[in-house]
């Protein structure tokens, strides 16, 4: 399967990202802890390039704790700064000023010798579509100031943001790239609603969690669905799940459209537990 989508705010975006980035001092970027790299545009290490950096991973709630750690770890090899986050319950979110301001201390510094007062801190966030960004800026700015919306691609423009006295955040459209070379990074982002659910087909997107979940957390199937054990053909957890929901269509066949969809749901609501999409590499 093929998922791509690159709307033209995007590409704007992209621009308005290049031509700010002379007065950014910090770039936070936010992912879904659940997929950390697949939920990384590989655009924005180009884009920003040896700015400080925050990784926030958001919805750890959602995500395996024991695979989070790894992902930390893997982060702070590459020299960034990480923070484990729930945006929602506000879980982490206080941290992030003080983080960033240690970031940007070698530029106040710079100011203070110079004999300067230093201004506020610039920073730039930065995030895939729906991955939480609205919801941060609110809590950081402690009142509603960015749209939050359930759907990606809610937030169509940039805005400067006041945090305190310390932060000025710049925020910006969720950006994704024009093409995923692996199509499982577009099964992982339609899975943690990166991607509008009109623009990817539900039952190659299931299969794709199916397996995962076969592989890495065959416990977790075996629990949700009374399973005894996890057949090698993957039709037939189709089938055990259908006769167990009662999804059968005239002359006793399941209705493998519905399976996919309770699937896909019982996922995104949590219900299958605490699951990570993917591991650091190596």
């Amino acid at each position: 399967m093929s998922i791509q989508w690159f709307p033209g705010h995007m590409a704007k975006a992209k621009r308005q990202v290049q031509e700010k980035l002379k007065v950014i001092d910090v770039v936070i970027e936010l992912v879904d802890a659940r997929v950390p790299l697949s939920s990384r545009n590989p655009m924005i290490d180009e884009l920003v390039k040896s700015k400080p950096r925050l990784i926030l991973l958001n919805k750890s709630d959602l995500a395996d704790q024991k695979v989070t750690d790894l992902w930390v770890k893997y982060f702070e090899t590459k020299g960034f700064a990480v923070q484990q986050i729930n945006a929602q319950k506000g879980t982490g979110v206080k941290k992030i000023p003080a983080i960033v301001e240690k970031l940007a201390k070698p530029i106040t510094d710079k100011m203070r010798a110079k004999g300067m007062n230093p201004r506020a801190v610039r920073a730039l966030i930065l995030g895939i579509p729906n991955v939480g960004k609205s919801t941060i800026i609110n809590r950081l700015a402690n009142k509603r100031i960015a749209t939050v919306g359930d759907k990606p691609g809610v937030t169509k423009a940039q805005q400067w943001i006041k945090v305190g006295k310390e932060m000025e955040l710049l925020d910006t459209p969720g950006i994704l790239w024009p093409k995923f070379e692996d199509e499982s990074v577009g099964f992982r982002l339609a899975l943690t609603g990166a991607i509008k659910e009109e623009l990817f087909d539900f039952n190659e997107t299931t299969l794709f969690l199916l397996r995962y979940l076969a592989e890495k957390y065959p416990e977790r199937l075996k629990d949700r669905y009374k399973l005894e054990n996890i057949p090698e053909n993957i039709v037939e957890i189709y089938d055990h799940i259908g006769k167990l929901r009662g999804t059968l269509m005239s002359g006793g066949l399941i209705d493998y459209d519905r399976v996919s969809e309770i699937l896909f749901r019982e996922f995104r609501s949590g219900m299958l537990g605490n699951i990570t999409l993917e591991y650091p590499p190596n």
